[in-house]
């Protein structure tokens, strides 16, 4: 096997050849400014890339543990950014009667810390679709784009069928390795993130056949999102699928369980289809879509289980129905129940989706409630899982612009005005937005004053921001890792997003990539291998 440095500099070079007629090509289609450098393009460039860093985090004094991870969960916050966590944080200590900021969230006990890099190979600031290219199938991608490599631009079908641009999942690693895998999400299950685990699309926003159609895309040339997670691997294999979206899985003639119609045009019913397939296998099944239902399938314990809760996304933590809609420690708890009975072990994705999207309407509350939502799902599986067995890692894919501001005595409500008042002496939110649809009308100094608003304080109250727009944007900061278990710290220090699966990959001793099963790196050939790299820089 070539050294990993001359390895990562030979894709480079290799690739460079490339370049030129990659930039020609798609500046037809007029794209950004940017166009990602040829090597980008590739898987191999982004796993060189990743083993590297194993590499170097290896000899910098991280000695590692002799310990492999029999199961690892991937907790990921869609849009938790570090003022997200501070301030979810303080709120949790703020409802307990105490002043908040001493609180702490269940994963900020973990024992390692560390941040990634979330731009996408043509953006500065990521979308949940190359993110989640990058933190589940190791490989930075363009924006809105899944499971495919940087060769391919979005809505590009055709590219997105090339086999050198189709990549697979950690969750697919875990599979070929004999283990289980599942994902949950409190986001429709075909949303970009979970979507990650399984699915390799061009566009993010096909979701169902019509999605496809609707961008005038042949739908069998390039299957929709639910599709794929329904028939094709390594989605059809996944153990336990649990989150929103019911309306992507049925024909618009079919009215679901609460009333909704399907999306779909092709006439097909996903969820009959799925459970004709594991029908066929003489497998065990369980299709819910309400709590009851989950919960009494956690005790049946079939060998597959679909729950799709919602038509769309599940409702916010604060606004559901407890007797209908599952919290998303319920839903944690009932995958790990399930899949645990593989004695290899298990991947399991878990999202809490919403903190995104409550973030994009200005709803602060609701975002920091959404987080608090995940720490208790983390909470639940530290309870459940072992320290010495097990991985968790607790991340997001990106950003979000609020900003938690102002000169404040310790103890003020996080979801109040700031302790001081702008220039003119009028309030102005301790959590605030750079833009979003909170926007109100301009006019002269001085503003209005928010506190006096009719609805100030409800939980659909938007925050103040600057700059208008119909949706808040996506932040372009690095986003916290948080580690516990087994290697957990090679997770620490600063890294490209794309670096996590491989990480997971080396400590669970899965994956196309050498792991820790394979024993740490000797001296003597680091130093070979960083003398093969001086020769190469020297030539």
């Amino acid at each position: 096997m070539l050294p990993t440095r001359f390895y990562l500099m030979l894709c480079c070079l290799l690739a460079r050849a490339r370049s030129d007629r990659y930039h020609a090509a798609t500046s037809e289609y007029g794209v950004p400014a940017y166009a990602a450098e040829a090597a980008e393009i590739t898987a191999d460039y982004w796993a060189a890339e990743a083993r590297a860093g194993i590499e170097d985090r290896l000899h910098q004094g991280y000695s590692g543990d002799t310990r492999a991870a029999r199961n690892v969960i991937m907790f990921l916050g869609d849009g938790m950014s570090v003022p997200t966590i501070t301030a979810a944080r303080t709120l949790l200590g703020q409802r307990a009667g105490r002043t908040g900021e001493e609180a702490q969230l269940s994963f900020e006990k973990f024992p390692t810390v560390g941040l990634s890099k979330t731009y996408c190979t043509d953006a500065q600031i990521a979308d949940s679709a190359c993110s989640a290219t990058a933190y589940l199938c190791g490989t930075k991608a363009n924006e809105g784009t899944l499971g495919v490599t940087a060769a391919v631009r979005r809505r590009d079908c055709a590219a997105s069928q090339v086999p050198s641009s189709r990549l697979t999942s950690i969750a697919a690693w875990a599979l070929a390795d004999g283990r289980d895998a599942g994902i949950v999400t409190t986001a429709r299950v075909t949303h970009a993130s979970p979507a990650g685990a399984y699915a390799r699309s061009a566009n993010r926003d096909w979701e169902s056949d019509t999605d496809v159609t609707t961008d005038d895309v042949d739908s069998t040339q390039c299957p929709d999102i639910a599709s794929q997670l329904v028939n094709e691997e390594p989605g059809k294999l996944f153990k336990v699928i649990l989150g929103g979206g019911r309306r992507e899985f049925l024909p618009s003639s079919v009215v679901d369980e609460e009333g909704t119609s399907g999306r779909r045009s092709d006439n097909r019913n996903l969820i009959e289809e799925w459970q004709a397939d594991k029908r066929s296998r003489n497998e065990t099944f369980r299709y819910v879509w309400n709590r009851e239902q989950l919960l009494e399938a956690r005790e049946q314990g079939p060998q597959y289980l679909l729950g799709l809760f919602e038509a769309s996304h599940m409702q916010y933590h604060m606004e559901a129905d407890n007797r209908t809609e599952p919290s998303l420690a319920e839903l944690t708890e009932t995958a790990i129940r399930l899949l645990s009975r593989n004695q290899r072990g298990f991947f399991l994705f878990v999202e809490s989706g919403r903190i995104d999207h409550a973030h994009h309407e200005n709803l602060a509350e609701l975002a920091l409630d959404e987080t608090l939502a995940l720490s208790a799902a983390v909470q639940r599986a530290t309870e459940l899982l072992s320290a010495e067995q097990d991985l968790l890692v607790v991340t997001a894919d990106h950003a979000h612009v609020m900003a938690f501001n102002g000169y404040s005595a310790r103890g003020n409500s996080v979801l109040g005005p700031s302790g001081t008042r702008d220039s003119d002496g009028v309030h102005y939110m301790t959590l605030s937005y750079t833009n979003g649809p909170g926007h109100r009308a301009p006019g002269t100094r001085p503003r209005s004053d928010v506190t006096l608003e009719q609805d100030y304080r409800s939980t659909r109250w938007m925050s103040h921001v600057d700059v208008p727009l119909s949706s808040e944007t996506h932040g372009g900061d690095d986003v916290g890792v948080f580690a516990r278990g087994p290697q957990h710290g090679l997770f620490g220090g600063v890294y490209e997003q794309s670096r996590l699966p491989h990480l997971m990959a080396y400590a669970t001793c899965l994956g196309p990539e050498p792991h820790a099963c394979s024993g740490a790196i000797s001296n003597a050939a680091s130093a070979a291998l960083l003398a093969s790299a001086a020769l190469l820089l020297a030539l």
